[in-house]
């Protein structure tokens, strides 16, 4: 299906000052260790944060030190241009987003500089995120605090400049909480570490200046601050002035947590730790509605929970949470909305014992029912659903998108219940559903996303008159406007109305005090611009609709809505855990992350700052490291897919144009693995003999450091012809789909599943001639060619699509083409629907079709690297359970991609970033294996990667073993 062009939309004028860039960006680069960069892709990466709004910056700075930073700061000074630190860019409010020179920490600056055990403190650099930082603090016993959902990307600057929470901070409160000192720069060049109490006098007068004036506002407004400062435990709107109070301790650190980089810039930051509970323990409570769960939380809290968290049944049931805790889902207890308390213990049978005591008083006062959750793997799960649910609730089902503009308000515990019946009353009279209600409800702060129509005059003005009521109701109940996000650009402006003008213009006052003239992250906080400028999309949003290849199906069959669903809260840059996203965690770059890359498709499509469409430079560069792996397409919480993006973005980009050369070596390799087997001898004479392997190797635009597999000497297919069919078949037939790798490189493998379809009862059956999935056609952007393999095969299998014959897929890349990929290319084409309901994985079609079929008995200890396409699109449960049926010792590792990627790490110019990405977590873990240990790897690619960075790893396909096995005496 091809979808219908229109035409592009007028560009947007831009009503900000203009700015001498050229002698900014010659000054920084000049003083600035690091790197400057001002070009059009890297200002549209950083264009926007995890909210609603969007501006360009003027160009980004990325420091090697926090000296490099200082020096930043001060040319910025000098060339009076406006300023704005940024972690990991996953704000909600706006705040990470400005027209300014933002200081990107994240690459460099994140050293550990010192850790203090016994005094459980650690100094460190603003970059780090707060994952590793924990894993680095995990041999002592200790960690942060504080633990947004963001865990795996956000900064300790960005969580200082937020003054972030998380579900931890019913125990360990917020990041100001957590804050000791910190080394500060103010835009007028003023640094000095700040902490609590008075700076010795005379050391630094400008300092000492500084703080006379602090304490002179401090005293004007001593007496405001403390009537309208809520005393609630999820304050983070405003600055922190009662930190200055007498009764506070004058604590200047803690001032200035949550100032969202407005007053100054953060050096270094030196943090109180917490221990690490030695045990923990997790009930689940079950209610009939959110509100009376709600109404519980005054219960819970004198047992206190180390965490008290609200989810409701339209989290629980959405698409992305069903996958993320499918098995801990299933273990919830009656209700329709549960609390998730959980207890933490000197041992387990202490934290045990606190969970039952809270069990029983629960049941017997509310009539709740209950849950335990005691296996580790259902609580991780359970915990990553809730914290998916920001980016997860952006597009439910059969329901509008969801945006942030009051997605965070607290209230005190003990008023929850009754907030949120308010609230529900609120949505309802605006004409408003929310997607969710859940939250930190142990301290009242509730979370959701709302279906603002934020593309219409109407929609915009109908989302400010919300927003206005929805501030009184929450400062009528005594609460905060933001309990955990900050303020912003989304809530700055609403300051007033909990505050009260007074205490606003004491805000003002130490804005000009710290930054007189108002350079540091403008319009934010005070002095705001309005909560309805400078929206992503807006009354004017009219991106460019051009026609594509892949259909689309959900994002309304626009690759627009595409390009515009990353909602920014910087999964894709955690350095472990999952697939996604192995270029970033190579090179650190935001570009290189899959936001950075939606980021760069959305300003494509909006023509300010990328202004060549498709055949953009730096899209194409952006694009260039993306391994398409399919990570995200599972693991990012809105899935985004971009994979298929670059594959689209390539397909236009190179339309009547020559392409490199590798498109045509490793694109077409379907039609030179079929001539390379017939000539085996010689084909691999001349790609591995050394002199003649560097010219093929130069001529095929392939890296000079990668060896190239060598070709069978029969295909599969051909042996197959002879093969005496020995079984009756009783469980039917079987098509075993003759993959590209598998045919022409591995036949022994097809050969063993078939001796393993057979053993179950199949008969195995192989197309009637050459067939292809067009994987690598699709890879490199090749997509009418590869939409025309596709239809031939789908020809080709006529008769088995007819009658419903299962295909039977070993290459997990070509499996997940026919499941997700084919039938976005071929939209509508029913043989193409037919197919991907088809398709099986060997461990999927004897679940389904011999689930009585007991396979041989494994003795054998195996790592497993589970092919990325098949963690994205299939899942590897099914041959996780097949293998430990056999009572083989399964370790399943989550390291990650290969980094081969098929073409990717063949191509020159990837083998750097290719090596890296397998270095990251799977090699180390191949070399650490034990003795005797069996590596499996199903996808091609791994295996070759394996091979060839680790050869007396040995890799083999899941089916090799089990043949093997089935061919032991007594074997069944």
């Amino acid at each position: 299906m091809t979808i219908a062009d229109r035409s592009p939309r007028p560009r947007r004028e831009s009503t900000r000052r203009q700015w001498p860039l050229q002698a900014l960006e010659a000054a920084l680069t000049d003083a600035v260790g690091g790197e400057v960069r001002f070009d059009s892709g890297t200002r549209a990466t950083y264009s926007t944060d995890a909210s609603n709004y969007r501006a360009l910056p003027l160009g980004v700075v990325v420091p090697r030190t926090p000296e490099d930073a200082a020096r930043a700061v001060e040319i910025c000074r000098d060339h009076d241009v406006p300023l704005l630190s940024r972690g990991g860019g996953t704000s909600l409010a706006g705040q990470s987003c400005n027209t300014a020179v933002v200081i990107d920490w994240t690459k460099y600056c994140h050293r550990i500089l010192s850790v203090d055990t016994a005094a459980a403190t650690a100094t460190v650099e603003p970059g780090i995120a707060l994952d590793p930082l924990n894993e680095a603090l995990r041999p002592d016993g200790l960690m942060v605090g504080p633990k947004p959902s963001t865990h795996v990307s956000c900064a300790i600057g960005g969580m200082i400049g937020n003054n972030s929470c998380g579900a931890s901070a019913q125990a360990y409160g917020k990041m100001v909480d957590s804050v000791r000192r910190l080394e500060i720069i103010t835009y007028d060049g003023l640094r000095a570490w700040v902490g609590a109490g008075d700076p010795v006098p005379g050391v630094n007068p400008e300092a000492d200046e500084l703080i006379r004036r602090l304490r002179e506002i401090r005293d004007r407004y001593a007496d405001d601050i403390r009537a309208a400062y809520p005393e609630i435990p999820r304050r983070v709107s405003g600055y922190n002035l009662d930190a200055l109070l007498p009764e506070r301790g004058f604590d200047i650190a803690k001032f200035l947590v949550g100032s969202e980089s407005t007053l100054v810039t953060v050096l270094r930051a030196e943090l109180a730790l917490v221990r690490r509970p030695p045990a923990q323990a997790m009930a689940v409570l079950g209610f009939p509605d959110v509100f009376r769960a709600a109404d519980a939380v005054t219960r819970i809290l004198p047992h206190e929970p180390s965490a008290l968290e609200g989810i409701d049944h339209r989290l629980v049931s959405l698409e992305h949470s069903e996958q993320l805790a499918k098995q801990a889902i299933a273990q919830l207890p009656d209700g329709t909305a549960w609390l998730m308390a959980q207890f933490d213990g000197d041992d387990q049978n202490a934290a045990d014992t606190r969970t039952r005591d809270m069990i029983a008083d629960l049941e017997r006062t509310t009539g709740c029912s209950s849950a335990v959750l005691d296996d580790p793997e259902r609580e991780a799960e359970v915990w990553a659903a809730r914290e998916a649910g920001l980016g997860a609730t952006a597009y439910p089902s059969d329901s509008p998108e969801t945006h942030e503009g009051w997605e965070d308000a607290a209230v005190p515990p003990d008023r929850l219940g009754d907030y949120l019946r308010d609230f529900e009353a609120l949505l309802d009279r605006f004409g408003y559903e929310s997607s969710s209600l859940y939250g930190h409800f142990g301290q009242g702060c509730v979370h959701t996303r709302i279906p603002f129509q934020l593309r219409t005059a109407d929609g915009i003005a109908r989302y400010r008159r919300f927003a206005e009521s929805a501030a009184h109701l929450v400062s009528d109940y005594g609460g905060s406007l933001s309990g955990e996000h900050g303020d912003g650009q989304s809530r700055a402006e609403l300051l007033p109305i909990m505050f009260g003008d007074t205490v606003v213009r004491a805000f003002g006052e130490v804005k000009a005090l710290f930054d007189p003239r108002d350079r540091m992250n403008p319009g934010k906080v005070v002095h705001p611009r309005r909560l309805d400028e400078d929206l992503r999309q807006g009354s004017d949003y009219r991106p460019w609709e051009p026609a594509t290849h892949f259909s689309f199906p959900d994002d309304d069959h626009r690759f627009s809505e595409a390009a515009g669903r990353c909602v920014g809260v910087g999964k894709c840059r955690g350095e472990t855990g999952g697939v996604m996203c192995p270029s970033y965690r190579a090179t650190r770059e935001e570009e290189h992350s899959t936001r950075g890359r939606a980021r760069l498709l959305f300003e494509m499509l909006q023509g300010d700052s990328i202004t060549d469409g498709w055949r953009s430079t730096e899209v194409r560069d952006a694009l260039d490291l993306c391994l398409a792996c399919k990570g995200c397409r599972s693991d990012c919480p809105v899935d985004v897919d971009m994979a298929t993006y670059k594959a689209e973005f390539l397909s236009h980009h190179y339309a009547h144009r020559v392409r490199p050369i590798a498109h045509y070596s490793m694109g077409w390799i379907p039609l030179w693995a079929r001539l390379g087997t017939s000539v085996a001898p010689l084909a691999n004479a001349l790609t591995h003999t050394p002199g003649v392997r560097r010219i093929v190797s130069a001529a095929g635009g392939i890296a000079a450091e990668r060896e190239m597999p060598r070709f069978a000497r029969t295909r599969f297919t051909e042996t197959f012809r002879a093969h005496t069919d020995s079984t009756t078949g009783e469980r039917g037939t079987v098509l075993l789909w003759p993959d590209t790798f598998t045919n022409n490189f591995e036949p022994a493998i097809a050969a063993a599943a078939v001796a393993v379809l057979e053993a179950a009862g199949f008969a195995v059956v192989l197309p009637p001639r050459a067939v292809c999935c067009g994987l690598t056609w699709i890879s490199t952007g090749q997509l009418p060619t590869a939409k025309r393999v596709l239809r031939r095969t789908l020809r080709t299998l006529a008769p088995q699509l007819r009658d419903s014959t299962p295909v039977v897929v070993l290459e997990p890349s070509c499996a997940a083409v026919f499941r997700a990929d084919m039938p976005e290319l071929l939209y509508g084409d029913e043989d193409a629907d037919r197919l991907a309901g088809q398709t099986y994985t060997l461990a999927e079609l004897l679940a389904a079709r011999a689930p009585d079929w007991s396979p041989p008995d494994l003795d054998i200890t195996a790592m497993v690297q589970p092919h990325c396409h098949q963690h994205a699109v299939m899942g590897y449960d099914p041959d996780r359970d097949l293998l430990r049926s056999t009572g083989a010792e399964v370790d399943v590792l989550d390291a990650g991609c290969c980094g081969l990627a098929g073409n990717f790490g063949f191509e020159r110019g990837h083998y750097g970033v290719s090596v890296a990405c397998a270095e990251d977590q799977l090699l180390p873990a191949v070399r650490a294996r034990a003795a005797g240990t069996t590596v499996l790897a199903d996808g091609f690619s791994c295996r070759t990667q394996i091979r060839q960075l680790q050869p007396d790893a040995d890799p083999r396909h899941s089916v090799e073993v089990l043949a093997q096995a089935l061919r032991r005496p007594g074997a069944s």
